[in-house]
C-alpha cells in the first residue's frame, strides 16, 4: 500500500486515510464494478462542497476499464479496500473535465438525459463549445480550474443493500456505462422487465425500466451510431459504427424502438397522475407520427385530467377517425369527461354563489 500511495503522490495525488478498510486489496480487473459514495470539495479554505452522492440517495457505480471521463477516479478507487474512507487531493491536471462529468451526474440524479446539451465530441471540445453548463458553480470551475478533493467511501461487501466489488459478468451495468453493443442487447431485456413489473402493479418501477431502455436507444441516436450485425463485421472483432443522421434508415429503426417504450412510459405516468409529462411526450411522438392512435388516446386522457376539454375531445375524435373499432372505449372516456365537467360546473356555481352572497 505504501508503494501505491507513493505512486499517487508522484502523479500529483495526495491520499489521506480517514478509516481503514477490511480484507486484502481487491483485484480491480477490467469489468469490475466498484460502488462508493463520494463528496467533491474545492481545495480552498472553506472547502466548498460541489457534489455529494449521499444527498442524491444513491451511491456511484463505476466500471473499471470502461474509460470513464474522469480517469483519476479509477486510479484512486484501485487503491481502496472495502469499507475504507479516504480523501484524495488531486492536482488540476486530473480534474479538468470534472465540470462536464458533474453536469452529467447531476442530470442523471434529476432524471434527465446525462448527454443533454452535448454533442458527440471529446470532452475538451465540449468545454470550449458550451458557454454555460447550466450550473454556476460548474461554470466557475470550468473557467478557472482548481485542484479538487474527493472524499470517497468504498461500500462494504457485507452491506445489506450494496456490495463494493462485483466481478465482470455478475451484474447488469447502468445504461451510461454500457458499450453501444451492450445497449442494443440490453434493451429487449429491460423492456420485458418493465412489462412484468407493470403487470404486477409496480408502476414506478416499470417506468424506471422503460426510462432506462429509452436512455440506451436515445444515447445511440444522439451519438449517431448503431452497431452493424455480426455478418457485416468480418474484418474486426468489434462492430464498426455507422454514422447516421435523423431520417436515415438506422435512425428511424432506433426511433421505432423508442416509440412503444415511450408510450409504455406515458401509461405509467398517467397512472401516477403526472399528466403534463404525458402531454409533452405524446405530443413529441405525434409531431413525428401523425397516425399514432395510442399517442392520441393517452394525450386525450391527459388533457381530460387537466380540464383541457376541447383538446381532449379533439384527440378522442382523432382516435375514432384512425381506428373506429375503439368507439366504445372513446365513448366511455367522453362520458366520463362530461360527467366531471358537470360536477365541476356545479361546484363552481356553489362556490361563486357563496362569494357573491357575502
Amino acid at each position: 500500500m505504501a508503494d501505491l500511495v507513493a505512486q499517487l503522490r508522484e502523479d500529483g495525488i495526495q491520499k489521506r486515510l480517514v478509516q481503514e478498510g477490511c480484507g486484502p486489496l481487491p483485484d480491480y480487473q477490467d469489468g469490475t464494478k466498484a460502488t462508493f459514495h463520494y463528496r467533491t470539495l474545492l481545495c480552498s479554505p472553506d472547502q466548498q462542497v460541489l457534489d455529494d452522492s449521499r444527498t442524491r440517495g444513491k451511491p456511484m457505480e463505476l466500471i473499471i476499464g470502461k474509460k470513464f471521463k474522469l480517469p483519476v477516479w479509477e486510479t484512486i478507487l484501485c487503491t481502496m479496500r472495502e469499507g475504507e474512507m479516504a480523501e484524495f487531493l488531486c492536482d488540476t491536471k486530473h480534474v479538468v473535465l470534472y465540470p462536464m462529468v458533474s453536469k452529467s451526474l447531476r442530470n442523471i440524479a434529476a432524471g434527465k438525459d446525462p448527454l443533454e446539451g452535448q454533442r458527440h465530441c471529446c470532452g475538451i471540445a465540449q468545454m470550449h463549445e458550451h458557454h454555460s453548463l447550466g450550473y454556476p458553480d460548474l461554470d466557475e470551475l470550468q473557467h478557472n480550474p482548481k485542484p479538487l478533493i474527493f472524499a470517497i467511501e468504498m461500500l462494504k461487501r457485507n452491506s445489506i443493500v450494496f456490495r463494493k466489488v462485483e466481478g465482470p459478468g455478475s451484474y447488469r451495468q447502468d445504461p451510461w456505462a454500457m458499450s453501444d453493443e451492450e445497449k442494443v442487447k440490453a434493451v429487449p431485456l429491460i423492456h420485458q422487465e418493465g412489462n412484468e413489473l407493470y403487470k404486477e402493479g409496480k408502476v414506478q418501477e416499470a417506468a424506471a425500466k422503460y426510462y432506462d431502455a429509452i436512455a440506451c436507444l436515445k444515447n445511440l441516436q444522439m451519438k449517431g451510431t448503431l452497431p452493424r450485425p455480426p455478418a457485416i463485421s468480418h474484418i474486426s472483432s468489434h462492430f464498426p459504427m455507422l454514422q447516421e443522421q435523423p431520417g436515415s434508415p438506422d435512425w428511424i429503426k432506433l426511433d421505432a424502438q423508442i416509440t412503444p417504450l415511450l408510450l409504455n412510459y406515458c401509461q405509467c405516468k398517467l397512472l401516477s397522475e403526472e399528466y403534463y409529462e404525458v402531454l409533452d411526450h405524446c405530443s413529441s411522438i405525434l409531431n413525428k407520427y401523425e397516425d399514432n392512435v395510442k399517442a392520441y388516446f393517452k394525450r386525450g386522457k391527459a388533457h381530460a385530467a387537466v380540464w383541457n376539454a376541447a383538446e381532449a375531445q379533439a384527440d378522442f375524435a382523432k382516435v375514432l377517425q384512425l381506428d373506429p373499432s375503439l368507439g366504445p372505449v372513446v365513448t366511455r372516456e367522453l362520458r366520463s369527461l362530461e360527467t366531471r365537467l358537470r360536477q365541476k360546473d356545479d361546484e363552481d356555481k356553489i362556490r361563486f354563489k357563496g362569494i357573491f352572497s357575502q
